[in-house]
């Protein structure tokens, strides 16, 4: 039990301090940590704890990797894993903020932002991609068109129409649990 709490605290803060942009761009490095590193579930696995975790308010990074760390070691891996994706980062925020406000005009910092931010979308379609595979490819039979038609239409009145986004998880989980069970 202490390694596995001692696993999921190396794994979590080393993909924490990697991911850069917030809890979406740092999914695909818990994804790895979790089922590529340490095997802690499946691909499917893993795929449904982020649908689950999207559907909840707030943030993912936590909520994902405290169910990881729970499926692994129970509450004390939920607490760990919650340590592990907040307090390292925290520190540190809190330590450079003054040296990224003295160089918040500075061109080579500007630079370095601009350069990382096609990793940081690349990442995120690597993601959506694999998860793109994973949903998709589940539904089966004459609904087989469902989930396409729950993603054409989440993105049309969310990026049109300004639906809220909450609502259109909602109403996702409603045509969902009506029509693909």
């Amino acid at each position: 039990m202490l390694k596995d709490l001692l696993d999921l605290f190396i794994g979590f803060t080393r993909a924490t301090f990697l991911g850069f942009g917030g809890g979406p761009s740092t999914v695909p490095l818990y994804q790895h940590e979790a089922v590529d590193v340490y095997k802690w579930m499946s691909q499917d696995e893993f795929g449904q704890a982020l649908a689950f975790g999207n559907a909840l308010p707030g943030p993912i990074a936590t909520k994902l990797t405290m169910f990881v760390g729970y499926k692994v070691a129970g509450w004390a891996g939920a607490f760990v894993s919650l340590v592990a994706t907040t307090i390292p980062i925290g520190i540190i925020m809190i330590a450079l903020y003054a040296l990224l406000n003295k160089f918040k005009d500075s061109p080579y910092l500007k630079g370095a932002v601009s350069g990382v931010r096609p990793v940081i979308f690349v990442m995120l379609a690597m993601m959506a991609f694999d998860f793109s595979k994973y949903t998709f490819t589940k539904a089966a039979g004459p609904l087989s068109w469902v989930p396409f038609a729950i993603a054409a239409i989440y993105y049309v009145s969310v990026q049109y129409f300004h639906l809220s986004q909450g609502f259109g998880v909602l109403a996702a989980l409603v045509v969902g649990a009506l029509f693909l069970r």
